[in-house]
Parts: structure tokens; C-alpha cells; sequence
């Protein structure tokens, strides 16, 4: 990486005009969705590429753009490739095509026949290329991704794509378009060097679109992306919020504020914006023959479920998790089985319920490719093994779930993932601590989870996952006040909340350790917090503990 051009720099303004894709959304309720739909076409944001190709297909060209922005991948592939059924000669519409097939934020890796498929893509794309110039960087940043005869590694790929991206922003710095990819080209990296630095980066060149482009729809999505980062998920929140109006229709645009809300602990925003993403991403068909449900849909749904469990709604977690088991035909990816996984782990963990989290199914649904997703599979061996450390007599599930989590942290280290085997050596830290604990080995307990509590804070949140599997923080404060220590507890339960605001347990534990240490005023402060943000269906204990506590006076 030329490191040396990933600094801030001052973008001169561009003018000139640019395309609309789709008129501003009328008010919500004032026409019916479907006939929204027929009066004007997809709203998406504004795109001005400036392609050389066809009057007739540049339109569909920047729509194609603009869906690659937006991450829906999928339905990117099909403008681009009607581009070419058009104009066979448009030579960036086959690179657009190969663009889509791989997802730079995202955990699901090409396939080898996406990177035949790419390749091909991208050879075609030169043989139509006149000259040289801006067009011909583009496809070099192709051919850097997709080429065969360099190092085959996913993340050596991405090196490579990010710094052919770097040589086209450094010929090209007052294009939009390079400058919105040259951004994400920043967060892609993030994870293989200076996470924050990346992110501030990223974040300083796309607010020089939004200053020319409000709609642009890659400065606004990724711009919640540079932010979902600790201490950034204050800045530009009339960006986050203004997503959903850029691309109403989008399951992927509706989810991504959710991100920045998770953050802020605004759990209500995070299950509105979602129960709209996850019905818009139902109707996304996705495969060759359009056989499987967009894998957005249980992305929408686990954070669904992590919202109405902040919200001790455990009720409407559960109907979540059984939406997601009924629905037929998922894609099978990295994502769909993270999240079967994650919300399984979720739904016992969050609940301290511990013995259903020790018999919490392994490699389910059984019809995904297992192998393929080791972090997603340690989740239920951390659940089961966290759960089973509660439980006396259950000495040989924690044994057996330490040994897969190994197993598994070591297959994503061999398969290139660092940051996958970074997040199940966290897990198996946080097991090992229980361990520890239920041995009667308190100092062992605590060093180990201190340090699980320094590995977090040092590995960036992927974007895969609304937080931690279970916040080594907001662990050790657990463990502390297990020991009987509530006022080294409450700093813990106060660094959590710092970093994820607004949780359930945290929140409980923060009234607790108070209460513990004679400060009945703040005890009484976090218990009416537990309280008001608690939906009004919810029966958790805690919450009777918090009216008791509150009538004591």
C-alpha cells in the first residue's frame, strides 16, 4: 500500500450537473407504495458518472452505479449487464458487472467462479477500452482485484484493488465517483492497519461530495460506514438520518442508519428502520434463476432481534427468530449463517438463560456449507460453552466448546480471515473465564477476561454484527460483581455503557453495583432508565427488581 497518499486532503469543488435517479419520495401515506412506484422511477440518489458509452444506456449505466453504492449487489449485476445487451461497445459496464461480485464491506468471499467470472469481465472491459485515461484506471482497478497470476488471497486482492484505487483518485481527485471508491477503498482496508486513521480518512473525502451532493448515494452510505466506528456515531447524523428519503425503496439504504442507532442505543429507530428493510429485502430474489431471498433479509432481522432484546422484548425476539427459521429459500452465505447463529446465541445469552444456551444447536440449519463460516459456528460453541460454565456438572460441554473454538479460531487464521479469528479468540477468552470461575479460580477468571476486555477494544466492529456476541466489558463487570468487587464492577459496567449505550444487562448491572456500593440515588437512576426503555410487553425479572427496588423510596 503507498501509504504515503492515504492522507487528508482538500478537494477542489466540482460543478456541473447530474442525474436524477428517481424524484424525492412524496410523504409516507400520502399514495400507496405501489403506485409510488408506477408514477416515477426508483429513487436511488444522484449519479453523474459519465460514462462513454450510448446516450441511450448512460442512464441505466448510472443506475447500475448507483445500486453498486448502495451494496445491492445483485440487482447492480442485471443494469450493468442490460448495458451491455445494448451496447455491447460500453467497455465500464463490464467492469461494473465484475465490481459487483465482490462486496469490499462485507464478510461473504467470491467464489472461484466469481473470480473467473470477474476476470473474464474485466478482459472484455480492456478490449473495449479506447485509450487511456480515467476509463482505463477503473478497469485497472479491476484487473487488480481479478487478476489470476497475482497472490490469490482475498485481502491481497483488496491491497491490490485499494492501491489501484489510490493511483486513479491521485490522477483523478476532483471526480466524484473516484473519490466515493477511493473512500470505501479506505474502509475495506481499515481492518489491515490504522483502523481510526482509515475512517477519519474516508470520512473527510466523502464529506467533500455531500457538500456537492447531498443525494449522493455511495458519500451517504458510506459515510455511516466511516462512522460506525467508537466516538465517530455522533458525527453527520442528518447524513444517517437522511438515507431513508435518498432510496425509500432500498432494503439495504433502510437498514444501514441502524448502524449509527445501534450505537446511540436508539432502539426503537434501530426496529422501525428494520422492519422496513427486512420487508423491502423479501422482495429482493437473488441467484441465477432468482431462487433465494436476498441475504439482507436476516441482517435486518438480527438487529431486529438485538434491538427487542435491549428492550427485555423477548416475545417479539423469539417471533423474529421463528420469521427467520420459517422463511424459505435464504441465500446461503456467510451472512444468512451468521445470523441464524447470532440470533441463537443472542436470544439465550442476553437472557441469561443458561441451560438453553448449553444445547444450542451446532451448524443449524443444517443445509449451509459449514465449513465455510468459522466464526459464524463459533458463536453456538461459545454459547454453549458460556452457558454451560453456569451450570454445575457441565465441566465436559465447556471442555469440548474451548476445544472447537480453538479449532475454529485456527481455520479462519489459515484461511486469511484475521479478523474472523481475532473475534473467536474473544469468545474463547470469555469461556475460558467462566471456566476459571466455576473452578474456583477468581484472579485467573478476571486477568482472562481484562484480557478479552483489551483484544475488543483494540479489533474493529464488523460491520456483519450489531455489537459484541456478549461485550467483554459488560462480562467483566459480571464477573466482578460475581467476586463480590461492585465498585470495580460499576467502572466496568461504566466503560461498557460508554461504548455500547442503552443495553439491557448493562444498564441492570450499572443499577446493581450502585446499589451494592451504598449509592442509592445512582442505583435508583440506572433502575428508572431499565425501566422506561423497557417495551411494555416485557416480563423480565429485572424489571420486578427495578419496581422493588424504586418503591423502597
Amino acid at each position: 500500500m503507498q501509504q504515503s497518499v492515504w492522507c487528508r486532503v482538500v478537494l477542489p469543488a466540482v460543478t456541473g450537473g447530474c442525474l436524477l435517479l428517481g424524484a424525492a419520495p412524496p410523504v409516507i401515506g400520502q399514495t400507496p407504495p405501489d403506485e409510488r412506484r408506477a408514477e416515477r422511477p426508483e429513487a436511488l440518489g444522484r449519479v453523474d458518472f459519465g460514462v462513454s458509452c450510448a446516450p441511450s444506456v448512460t442512464q441505466e449505466f448510472d443506475r447500475g452505479i448507483a445500486l453498486l453504492h448502495h451494496m445491492t449487489y445483485p440487482a447492480a449485476l442485471e443494469a450493468f449487464e442490460r448495458v451491455t445487451r445494448s451496447d455491447p461497445g460500453c467497455a465500464l459496464a463490464y467492469w461494473g458487472a465484475a465490481m459487483t461480485l465482490f462486496q469490499p464491506l462485507w464478510p461473504n468471499r467470491p467464489t472461484a467462479s466469481d473470480l473467473s467470472r470477474g476476470w473474464t469481465l474485466v478482459q472484455e472491459a480492456r478490449l473495449r477500452m479506447a485509450g487511456g485515461g480515467r476509463d482505463s484506471m477503473f478497469v485497472a482497478t479491476g484487473e487488480a482485484f481479478f487478476d489470476p497470476a497475482g497472490e490469490p488471497e482475498y485481502w491481497a486482492r483488496i491491497e491490490r484493488w485499494a492501491d489501484a484505487m489510490t493511483d486513479l483518485y491521485v490522477a483523478h481527485p476532483d471526480d466524484r465517483e473516484v473519490r466515493a471508491l477511493f473512500a470505501l477503498a479506505h474502509l475495506a482496508t481499515a481492518s489491515r492497519g490504522d483502523a481510526r486513521a482509515h475512517h477519519e480518512e474516508a470520512a473527510a473525502v466523502l464529506a467533500t461530495i455531500l457538500a456537492e451532493e447531498p443525494t449522493h448515494p455511495g458519500a451517504v452510505h458510506y459515510t455511516i460506514h466511516a462512522n460506525d466506528f467508537d466516538v465517530r456515531e455522533h458525527e453527520s447524523l442528518h447524513v444517517v438520518r437522511s438515507y431513508g428519503d435518498i432510496a425509500p425503496a432500498n432494503a439495504h439504504a433502510l437498514h444501514m442508519p441502524t448502524h449509527i442507532f445501534v450505537r446511540l442505543g436508539e432502539w426503537q429507530q434501530v426496529i422501525d428502520w428494520n422492519r422496513r428493510a427486512a420487508a423491502a429485502a423479501l422482495q429482493q430474489r437473488v441467484g441465477p434463476a432468482g431462487e433465494h431471498v436476498w441475504d439482507e433479509f436476516p441482517h435486518a432481522i438480527e438487529y431486529l432481534v438485538y434491538a427487542e432484546l435491549q428492550r427485555g422484548n423477548d416475545a417479539s425476539a423469539r417471533e423474529l427468530i421463528r420469521s427467520l427459521h420459517e422463511t424459505p429459500d435464504l441465500e446461503p452465505s456467510f451472512k444468512t449463517a451468521f445470523h441464524f447463529a447470532s440470533t441463537a446465541s443472542r436470544f439465550s445469552v442476553e437472557r441469561q438463560d443458561w441451560a438453553q444456551a448449553a444445547v444450542v444447536p451446532v451448524r443449524a440449519p443444517a443445509d449451509l456449507d459449514w465449513d465455510l463460516f468459522p466464526w459464524p459456528e463459533a458463536l453456538a460453541w461459545f454459547t454453549r460453552g458460556f452457558g454451560a460454565a453456569h451450570l454445575p456438572g457441565s465441566e465436559a460441554t465447556v471442555v469440548e466448546s474451548l476445544g472447537h473454538l480453538e479449532r475454529l479460531r485456527q481455520r479462519a487464521a489459515a484461511m486469511g480471515e484475521p479478523l474472523f479469528s481475532t473475534q473467536i479468540e474473544i469468545l474463547r477468552l470469555e469461556v475460558t473465564a467462566w471456566q476459571a470461575l466455576a473452578e474456583g479460580d477468581g484472579e485467573r477468571a478476571v486477568r482472562t477476561l481484562e484480557d478479552a476486555v483489551e483484544l475488543e477494544q483494540r479489533t474493529p466492529k464488523h460491520p456483519v454484527t450489531p455489537g459484541a456476541t456478549a461485550p467483554a466489558r459488560e462480562l467483566l463487570g459480571d464477573l466482578l460483581l460475581a467476586l463480590g468487587e461492585p465498585a470495580r464492577a460499576r467502572d466496568a459496567y461504566l466503560a461498557s455503557s460508554t461504548a455500547a449505550p442503552g443495553r439491557f444487562n448493562t444498564t441492570l448491572g450499572l443499577a446493581r453495583s450502585s446499589a451494592a456500593v451504598g449509592d442509592a440515588d445512582t442505583a435508583r437512576s440506572h433502575y428508572r432508565a431499565l425501566l422506561d426503555a423497557a417495551a411494555p410487553a416485557s416480563r423480565r425479572p429485572a424489571l420486578a427488581e427495578a419496581r422493588a427496588y424504586l418503591a423502597r423510596g
